[in-house]
C-alpha cells in the first residue's frame, strides 16, 4: 500500500540553462531561475529574456513548471528596475522550437511556441504590490525572504495575494503544521535540501559588512563558508581563564591580511561554518501535512551536484506513493554529493537533531561525463567533467536512482583528436563507443569505488 496519497511538487534550482536541463532530466516537476537582475543569485548567470523562452518551452516538454525569482531585497533607486523587470515577465516569451536540441522524451509533445512563467518568487513587500498591479495574472510565491514564521505573517501575505508561502528556515516541525493549520487557504513550500545560512531566513549582513557585496541585493559572497586559519596570537592579560587572547583570522584568498580578530573573553570563542540541510528521511511528514513543493536549494551548484540530489529526492517522492521507502539508501548518495555534514537543520526539536557526516573529498565519487548527443549507433558525445580513466568501470546515473555499471572491456573512448585514449581531462570533449541500454542523452557517469 502507498505510504502516502498526496505527491508533493519537487521544486529544483536552476541557475542556467545547463543547471535547467540537468534538474528536468532527472525529475524535477518544477524549476525556479532569476533573470539577469533582482534575484538573490546575482553570482549565477541567470536567463535573458531570449534564453528564458528556450527554458520555458525546454520545462514544457518535460510538463514541469517554471517560476522567477524576483526577490532582491530592492533600494528606492532600484524601483524602476524591478517595474521593468515586472512588465517584462508578465509578458509571454516565445520560442523558435527549431532552436531546442533533440530531446530525451517522445515528440508528442505540448505546444511550445508561446509560454508565461508559471509564478513570480518574491520576498519584498513593495515588489509584491508592484507585481499585483503589473502582473495580476501570474501567481505569486512569497521567497524564504519574507521570513513567513506565524499564521499571522501567512494570513497577511495570502491576503495580500500571494499563492504560496515558502515557510522560514528556522521552523520546526511543529511550527510548520500550526501555521498549516491556521491558515489552510494557502500553499506551502518548505526547504528540504541544500545550503543553510546563519541568517534569519538568509537574510545577512555579513557579506555586506566584509566584501561590500550584500547578499539582500542577490550579491553574497558566502564568507561564512571561507577556509580560514590562525594568523596570529596575542595577550593583553595573562587572567586565568584566558579572557583577553585576541586571535588573527585570515581567509584562504587573502592571506596575509586578517580577516577579523577574534577576542576570547570569556573562555570561549568560536568561527562557524553551518551544516547543509538534508530532509530526505521526513518526506513522508511533509506529504501528510500536504506541504505543496519541497524545494532543493542550489541554482550557484553545479548541473551534476544538482542532478545527483534531485535524483534523490525524485526517486524518494515516488518511492512514498508507490508504498516503499530506502532512507539508507537515499543517505548514501546524499552524502556522496555533499561537501560539509548534513544536518536536520530546525525540523527536530533540539533534543533530537541528526547530524550525517560526508563523504570526505578523498571517497567522494566523482562525476567524470555528461552524455551529450547520439552521433550514431553505439556513439555518444561525452562533455569531460574531471580526470577520466578509460580503463576503469563507471556509473551510468540512470533517473531512479538506478546505477548500472559501464565496463571498460565493453567500451572505447576517443579523445578530441579521435585517438583511443586511456586518459581524458576535465575541460574537453571525448566520443564514448559503446552500446549500453541505459545510455541517454544528459545523463552524467560517475566514478566507482
Amino acid at each position: 500500500m502507498p505510504l502516502t496519497t498526496f505527491s508533493p511538487e519537487l521544486l529544483a534550482p536552476a541557475g542556467d540553462m545547463s543547471r535547467l536541463d540537468a534538474v528536468l532530466r532527472y525529475g524535477a516537476d518544477a524549476v525556479y531561475l532569476g533573470g539577469t537582475e533582482m534575484n538573490l543569485r546575482a553570482g549565477a548567470a541567470g536567463f535573458t529574456p531570449e534564453a528564458l523562452g528556450t527554458a520555458l518551452a525546454k520545462a514544457r516538454r518535460c510538463g514541469a513548471r517554471v517560476y522567477c525569482c524576483v526577490n532582491a531585497l530592492p533600494y528606492e533607486h532600484q524601483l524602476e528596475t524591478v517595474r521593468a523587470t515586472l512588465k517584462r515577465l508578465a509578458q509571454p516569451f516565445s520560442c523558435n522550437q527549431q532552436t531546442l536540441e533533440p530531446h530525451w522524451r517522445d515528440d508528442t509533445l505540448p505546444d511550445t511556441t508561446e509560454n508565461s512563467i508559471d509564478g513570480l518568487i518574491i520576498a519584498d513587500p513593495g515588489v509584491l504590490r508592484m507585481a499585483r498591479r503589473i502582473a495580476p495574472h501570474i501567481p505569486v510565491h512569497m521567497s524564504t525572504q519574507a521570513n513567513t514564521a506565524n499564521s499571522e505573517s501567512a494570513a497577511f501575505w495570502r491576503d495580500m495575494g500571494a499563492s504560496r508561502l515558502n515557510l522560514a528556515r528556522e521552523l520546526g516541525a511543529a511550527d510548520i503544521r500550526a501555521i498549516m493549520r491556521a491558515v489552510p487557504d494557502v500553499e506551502y513550500e518548505t526547504f528540504v535540501h541544500g545550503a543553510m545560512c546563519l541568517a534569519v531566513s538568509g537574510r545577512c549582513l555579513l557579506s555586506a559588512w566584509m566584501n561590500d557585496r550584500p547578499a539582500n541585493l542577490g550579491q553574497c559572497t558566502h564568507p561564512c563558508r571561507f577556509d580560514y586559519r590562525t594568523a596570529g596570537l596575542a595577550a593583553s592579560d595573562a587572567e586565568p581563564d584566558h579572557a583577553g587572547i585576541e586571535l588573527d583570522v585570515e581567509e584562504r584568498t587573502r592571506a596575509g591580511a586578517p580577516a577579523w580578530t577574534v577576542t576570547q573573553d570569556s573562555g570561549w570563542s568560536h568561527i562557524w561554518s553551518p551544516h547543509d540541510l538534508c530532509l530526505v528521511r521526513y518526506l513522508r511528514w511533509f506529504a501528510v501535512q500536504g506541504v505543496a513543493a519541497l524545494k532543493i536549494e542550489g541554482r550557484m551548484k553545479t548541473a551534476g551536484y544538482a542532478a545527483q540530489v534531485v535524483d534523490v529526492y525524485r526517486t524518494a517522492v515516488d518511492d512514498l506513493a508507490a508504498g516503499r521507502f530506502r532512507p539508507a539508501l537515499y543517505m548514501r548518495e546524499l552524502c556522496n554529493t555533499a561537501t560539509r555534514p548534513l544536518s536536520s537543520g530546525f525540523f527536530l526539536p533540539r533534543g533530537r537533531r541528526r547530524t550525517w557526516q560526508a563523504a570526505s573529498s578523498g571517497h567522494r565519487l566523482p562525476l567524470v561525463a555528461r552524455t551529450g548527443r547520439r552521433l550514431s549507433a553505439g556513439s555518444w558525445e561525452m562533455a569531460v567533467l574531471a580526470p577520466w580513466q578509460c580503463d576503469r568501470p563507471v556509473e551510468i546515473l540512470v533517473p531512479g536512482l538506478k546505477r548500472p555499471l559501464l565496463e571498460p572491456q565493453h567500451c572505447r573512448v576517443e579523445n578530441h583528436r579521435g585517438e583511443t585514449a586511456r586518459q581524458v581531462h576535465p575541460g574537453t570533449s571525448a566520443i564514448l563507443h559503446c552500446d549500453h541500454p541505459d545510455l541517454a542523452p544528459g545523463l552524467f557517469l560517475r566514478a566507482c569505488t
